[in-house]
């Protein structure tokens, strides 16, 4: 009984560990997007849709963000099929929570004002950094996805494609679609410059460094955080 009460216990402490990588990684993701935004050099392209979107409307980005995510949840179950995880329908509750940090992360931002082109630069590289940051914590952690690194997750795994190479495509195909709602909306391109270029050909790349250096692979295959040894996920 003993031995059953430690392996339980064990076991509690590896999945909440996990959940708080997760949850870290959705602030980290965050507070990258209201970063990029505050570059002034544009949004990053999980954000362009949403940013478009509470541009026309009456809803703050978080909220924006929120009904775009589910979308992307409905993509994931319609991609995965028999094979999605009904634990992933967290993802409602969770993209709640991403999306209000959002909106709590852009109030916190707003006295960061850059004052040249350098500064926005280095905003942008910063939020970008941070959102990579996010997404490879989310992927390490194992256990819910938002619905943005969801769906890239589900058409890497369907089709067996590297995750970096699939948010690549996946964001540059966000911003694309932004800059024709923004046309529609507008007759004009707003909210996506250089910046979101640049964060959307970087993001990927630099959340499969982090998804390197920051986890390894167990005898079962799967992905344990590795920073502070002390906290390995198994």
């Amino acid at each position: 009984m003993n031995v059953y009460h430690k392996q339980k216990e064990a076991f509690t402490l590896a999945i909440s560990k996990r959940y708080f990588i997760f949850l870290v990684g959705v602030l980290f993701q965050a507070a990258g997007i209201s970063l990029v935004i505050k570059s002034f050099l544009g949004t990053s392209p999980i954000s362009s849709i949403p940013y478009t979107l509470s541009s026309q409307y009456s809803f703050s980005l978080g909220e924006t963000t929120f009904f775009v995510n589910m979308l992307f949840l409905l993509g994931q179950i319609l991609i995965l099929q028999r094979k999605f995880r009904l634990l992933q329908l967290f993802q409602i509750p969770v993209t709640a929570i991403f999306a209000s940090c959002i909106d709590l992360t852009m109030f916190l931002f707003a006295a960061v004002i850059p004052i040249n082109y350098i500064t926005k630069v280095f905003v942008l590289l910063i939020g970008a950094a941070l959102i990579a940051l996010g997404v490879a914590l989310q992927v390490i952690a194992n256990v819910i996805m938002l619905a943005g690194e969801g769906i890239v997750y589900a058409i890497s795994t369907r089709w067996h494609i590297d995750f970096g190479t699939i948010k690549t495509v996946f964001d540059t195909s966000l911003v694309i679609i932004a800059a024709l709602l923004s046309y529609i909306y507008f007759n004009e391109i707003r909210g996506i410059r250089e910046g979101t270029l640049i964060s959307a050909l970087i993001t990927g790349s630099i959340a499969r460094f982090y998804i390197k250096h920051l986890s390894s692979v167990d005898k079962n295959g799967d992905l344990i955080f590795t920073f502070f040894p002390k906290i390995k996920l198994k």
